[in-house]
């Protein structure tokens, strides 16, 4: 791989494990609080998988970037201000009701899922293998999304105007998924990555199908999606409780 490829795709790598690290971080705040013990079991295991995945990811990038993989990905998460992160605003909002929470993770699933089918066959076989890797438990995740979206959205009078009001709130945040990820044209032009814009347009036609089947009317108003440089007031909240021990002692180790 080429060097200007290289330092591209470690971007690339760091604003998807952005993600997962970010959405593993709200999942995980459901822990003792989940509506029945099955869920807060599961959504226990979610959050598990997430920061797993987003570990793998900064690994990764450490390698492409000649970086200690012991010491990299845990100076990513802990020692980066806000402006520093790259994830979606979606994941940094606060968990909400148990609606939003899992209409976000079917959101951003049904995305990673189309985005993780075409990485497993990326031209940069490391990336192709933990894309195949990841994209299994990936699709445990989006099956569970889905079920509880068709659940509550064809509930109870109670359980579908929650859903409706989660859906209102996220569909203008879940446009942003349509923005490239760093790096992404020129790794696209090369075989490496997919186009965001494309992955898009498919998630649009199933997911809005989906929403449909659920009960739930999207609203098809036009949003400007931000850049992923930017963020909400949240995730400055959410990373001084993320990085509070590590920031007491950085030279501690365990």
């Amino acid at each position: 791989m080429q060097r200007a490829h290289q330092y591209a795709l470690s971007g690339y790598l760091i604003a998807m494990a952005d993600d997962e690290l970010i959405l593993g971080h709200r999942d995980s705040e459901w822990t003792g609080h989940a509506p029945i013990l099955e869920e807060d079991i599961a959504f226990a295991n979610l959050a598990l998988d997430e920061i797993g995945h987003a570990k793998l990811w900064y690994e990764l990038a450490a390698d492409l970037l000649g970086e200690d993989q012991t010491i990299y990905p845990d100076r990513l998460v802990y020692f980066r201000d806000a402006t520093q992160f790259r994830n979606l605003q979606m994941v940094e909002l606060p968990k909400g009701d148990w609606a939003l929470s899992t209409l976000r993770q079917y959101l951003f699933d049904s995305l990673e899922a189309l985005r993780l089918e075409v990485l497993k066959h990326s031209r940069y076989t490391p990336l192709a293998e933990i894309a195949a890797r990841i994209r299994t438990e990936e699709l445990y995740h989006l099956r569970h999304s889905r079920a509880w979206v068709l659940r509550l959205g064809l509930g109870t009078e109670e359980s579908h105007s929650r859903m409706q009001a989660a859906l209102d709130a996220l569909w203008p945040y879940a446009q942003q998924l349509a923005e490239r990820l760093p790096g992404e044209r020129d790794l696209h032009a090369a075989g490496i990555v997919p186009s965001s814009a494309a992955l898009f347009d498919r998630w649009h036609i199933d997911a809005v199908e989906f929403l449909t089947k659920a009960g739930l009317q999207v609203n098809f108003q036009q949003f400007l999606a931000p850049s992923r440089r930017e963020h909400t007031e949240h995730l400055p909240a959410l990373l001084a409780d993320l990085q509070s021990v590590a920031r007491l002692d950085p030279e501690a180790t365990w």
